[in-house]
């Protein structure tokens, strides 16, 4: 069967069209890809599920170009390869001493077995976990996906829950691995079998919000949506992250998006009683009007749930309340690294964020790049694409096993409060990631395995009490007194906060 693609869309979506063009099922579907084999002295290799097709130069001059649909293992270097003892070496006992390895950490033993010809794109039979996926769950896991990689394991190779080695890192809060894995040329849009991104699973599952800004800042595709309309802002709300909220909101996630039943991030804050972050998104521009497909504002879903004094914050704000901040619109701290075509960003987002905080660099990891204090627009120029390295002859090896598909992640739908209120959750959702009793703005070091960074300190209605006094340097500072009372509304530029006292009007 022949089928032409547009070469401006993803591989990804060209593999969707094969899919429904098949007249037969497949068993592990998700681990079918496009392979390009080689030519004109090329390796052949399999396409990245989330680059361009135009991003792979295909051969001229020998008829039109073509590429294979077939499953993923691993390509060989080697042209000479002894079928008989690879095969030997694929066996359920070689399998699992594998699995094993990889759990103890033993990279050496896994460099060796990797050596001899051991193909990593695989499922455990009885855990449903690849190689790569389990290591990426692994704590301090940099050489052990390393290793995994260089023996020619896939990065979108799935497990059996259909999800990437990315998704899996995110879900766990491995900082590091998500690190790795993007280093090594991961893209942060990987999909799992439901069409969810890991950033989307980084806003359910909360943790450490470093997370989720270094999959921001590697370009992750914001607004992804499950099959019940929810984004990521709407989860990180449901949950209680504020972090999460406003890492999200600085790189332009829409406040405003609606899920199927038409509830609003401000909504389900009304729901679940996040006064947090619902303080944020009135804050930053919330619409408290808009009302849900059941003709319900905010307040009244406040209301209905028993949120009262919520529902009381919720009507007595008003967008004067921050009329006095200063508004900040630069564009976030984005990689130059070369994963993404030069189109992928031909004009920077604006972000109507007025009062976050965009000092980013203060003691940021080294993943972030750009200064803080730069308010120029990321020029398109700066992501030329580089010619993606060539992974290995066409020589491939390997089984595969189905893969059941995983339970949806999504809540269910909002059809007014006390209905969404009543239907269970999904049981993999992992709520708010604090321990009981614990403090939600100031969580205990093992909760977060690198250096902690609050990047939006000044919570919109926190109160703080002045200790040492202080007098205005510059135009637009207010003087302190010990003992004064000071209203911080926001955060912005040089880390300041933006606020008041009884005996100044609001300033920085």
């Amino acid at each position: 069967k022949c089928i032409r693609f547009n070469p401006d869309a993803t591989v990804w979506v060209a593999k969707q069209r094969i899919l429904c063009s098949l007249n037969q099922s497949l068993k592990d579907v998700l681990n079918y890809g496009l392979f390009q084999p080689a030519s004109n002295g090329r390796d052949g290799k399999f396409l990245d599920e989330e680059r361009l097709l135009r991003e792979y130069p295909q051969p001229m001059g020998k008829g039109i170009p073509s590429l294979e649909f077939r499953y993923k293992k691993r390509v060989y270097r080697q042209t000479n390869l002894d079928e008989k003892q690879l095969a030997k070496l694929h066996t359920k006992n070689n399998l699992k001493k594998c699995m094993d390895h990889i759990q103890h950490r033993s990279v050496e033993k896994i460099v060796k077995m990797l050596d001899r010809g051991l193909d990593p794109n695989f499922h455990d039979l009885e855990t449903g976990e690849t190689p790569l996926t389990l290591a990426a769950q692994l704590d301090d896991p940099a050489e052990m996906i390393k290793a995994l990689r260089n023996g020619g394991a896939h990065l979108d190779f799935r497990a059996k829950d259909g999800m990437t080695a990315l998704h899996k890192a995110a879900r766990t809060r491995n900082l590091l691995a998500l690190k790795t894995l993007l280093e090594l040329g991961a893209s942060p849009d990987y999909k799992d079998s439901y069409g969810l991104t890991p950033l989307y699973h980084t806003a359910v599952v909360g943790g450490d919000p470093c997370c989720c800004e270094l999959l921001l800042h590697e370009h992750a595709a914001v607004s992804c949506k499950d099959e019940n309309g929810w984004h990521e802002i709407p989860q990180a709300c449901r949950y209680g992250h504020v972090q999460h909220l406003e890492h999200l909101l600085f790189y332009g996630a829409d406040m405003g998006a609606q899920n199927a039943s038409g509830n609003t991030a401000l909504h389900i804050c009304a729901l679940y009683n996040q006064d947090s972050c619902a303080r944020v998104l009135l804050f930053r521009g919330g619409d408290k009007e808009l009302k849900n497909y059941n003709s319900q504002t905010p307040f009244q879903v406040a209301i209905i749930a028993g949120n009262f004094e919520l529902a009381e914050y919720i009507k007595n704000h008003k967008e004067t309340d921050v009329e006095d901040a200063v508004p900040m619109k630069p564009s976030p701290a984005l990689s130059r690294r070369d994963r993404l075509p030069p189109s992928a960003l031909a004009a920077p987002r604006l972000l109507l964020r007025s009062n976050s905080d965009n000092n980013l660099n203060a003691g940021a990891p080294d993943w972030a790049v750009c200064a803080a204090t730069s308010h120029l627009s990321l020029s398109p120029q700066l992501l030329q694409q580089t010619p993606s390295k060539v992974d290995g002859a066409a020589k491939t090896l390997g089984s595969y096993t189905p893969g059941p598909r995983s339970r949806s992640p999504s809540l269910n739908r909002l059809g007014g409060a006390g209905e969404d209120a009543k239907r269970p959750q999904q049981p993999w959702h992992v709520g708010p990631a604090f321990p009981p009793g614990a403090n939600k703005d100031a969580l205990s070091a093992f909760e977060y395995p690198g250096p902690r960074r609050k990047l939006y300190s000044a919570v919109p209605g926190r109160l703080f009490v002045v200790v040492k006094p202080y007098q205005p340097q510059v135009d637009g500072e207010i003087p302190l007194h010990r003992g004064d009372r000071v209203k911080g509304v926001g955060s912005g530029r040089g880390a300041l906060a933006s606020g008041g006292s009884a005996r100044a009007h609001p300033a920085w």
